[in-house]
This record gives structure tokens, sequence and C-alpha cells, in this order.
């Protein structure tokens, strides 16, 4: 029996599999269909190898979500056919939308983040700033801090809901009145702005990649860079910039 990993790899099509979770990743342009046939080949490939292991493709399940420019996706989605198209998928807790600008994940963060913050509320006056702070670390912080590398770059305004939250927690650890300024409170608590703490995080991951302290897969990415003639920033540590088409 050839593990399912082997029957998407006949195809050369990237995958990620998580438990029951499998994700297919193709790029694709509208004047070239031949990647979408290749995914189709591939998925009925996948239904009858299912098939020969007592298996069944849940299809009701099967989703695809095309990422890209609107006028670009309206092109491609119909040559999709039996798909079911999604304006955004769950990933391991992360919410990808058509358009990668991650606005429902934030919702659902900032929805989530005040669901616990109200109920840590109520219990506030029963409980010390220490044992608070273990609180807002748990159910909120965890969740700001939670694959938010993936936010950077974001504009300011996409990511102010999240600021409001830390804002809140803030507030609610300290007792602080809502009309007082929040700056001085998150210094007092050692906290770093939303957007410091994305950068922060950022920061970290390169660290690590240009120490062996990550794994390969994120390590191989980094590329040093290395003037064919001796230059002045021969010896700075600099990195090579990817090449990227926005076009």
């Amino acid at each position: 029996m050839l593990p399912l990993g082997d029957v998407i790899r006949r195809h050369g099509i990237s995958f990620h599999s998580y438990a029951d979770d499998t994700q297919l990743y193709i790029a694709v342009s509208p004047d070239d269909s031949g990647p979408i046939e290749t995914l189709f080949n591939c998925i009925s490939d996948i239904k009858s190898w299912m098939a020969v292991n007592f298996l069944q493709l849940n299809q009701d399940k099967t989703e695809v979500l095309v990422i890209g420019p609107e006028g670009q996706r309206e092109k491609i989605l119909p040559k999709l056919r039996d798909f079911k198209p999604a304006q955004s998928v769950k990933n391991l807790g992360v919410i990808f939308d058509s358009e990668l600008n991650f606005i429902p994940h934030i919702k659902n963060i900032t929805k989530i983040g005040f669901y616990h913050l109200k109920n840590i509320a109520r219990v506030r006056p029963f409980l010390s700033q220490a044992s608070t702070e273990v609180l807002m670390h748990a159910f909120i912080s965890c969740r700001l801090d939670y694959c938010n590398a993936l936010l950077s770059g974001l504009p300011k305004k996409n990511i102010s809901n999240l600021q409001l939250l830390q804002n809140a927690a803030a507030r609610v650890l300290t007792r602080t009145r809502g009309r007082a300024h929040i700056t001085p409170v998150l210094q007092s608590l050692h906290w770093l702005p939303v957007r410091f703490r994305i950068d922060f995080k950022v920061l970290l991951l390169v660290f690590k990649c240009l120490n062996g302290l990550a794994p390969s897969y994120l390590a191989d990415l980094f590329l040093p860079y290395r003037p064919s003639r001796a230059l002045r920033s021969s010896g700075s540590a600099l990195l090579c910039v990817p090449k990227a088409r926005t076009k």
C-alpha cells in the first residue's frame, strides 16, 4: 500500500498533511489550465487510493482557496468545477483569506479574546495582580503572539483591533480607567505593543535561522550576501533580498 504522500508526489504537487487534513498547493494563472488539470488528476488518484484502502474522500469538506487579485481569481474559479470555493480556510488555527489581509483571522482573535477578557474581568476583584497576569498570558497574550509573524507588513488599521484587545487586557489587569493613557501602563507591564511584538517575532525567527537554531526548511530560505568582488559590505552579514513579482 503506497502512502498517500507518494500518490501526491507523483503529480509534482506540494502538500502538507496534518492528521486527517491534507492540503495541496499549486501555482496557477488564468492563461494556463495545466496545473488545474494536474490537480484534478491528483485528486482522482487520491480517490482511487482511498477506495482501495476502504476509505472515502469527504467531498463536503473539500474546499479550494484561490489567493490573488480579485480579477485573476474570478477567471480561475470557474475552471475548478466541482470544488467548493471558500473565501477563507483555517490552517493550524490561522484563518487564511483570498487576499491574505488576515482580516477574518484578526476578527476571530479579537472576538475570542474579548470573550475571555470579559470573564476575567468578572473575577478580577477576587484575584491578585500576579494571578490575573497569569490568566492574561494564558488567554490573551498567547493568542496575540500565535503565528503573529504572518501579520508582518499589514497596515496599522488591520491590526488596530488586536491593539485594542491588548489595551483592554492591560486596563483590566492594572485596574486603569478607560480615559487614562495606555502607553505608560504597557511600559509598566513590560508589554510590547502588538506591532512591535510582530516585529520581535520576525527578528527572533531570523536570529534562529542565522544561528542554526531553526528548522532547515526555514534556515534554507536565508542566503548570505556574497558580492563577487571585495566591497565594504562584504563582512556586514547582509542577506540576499529574494526577487518578487507583484503583477
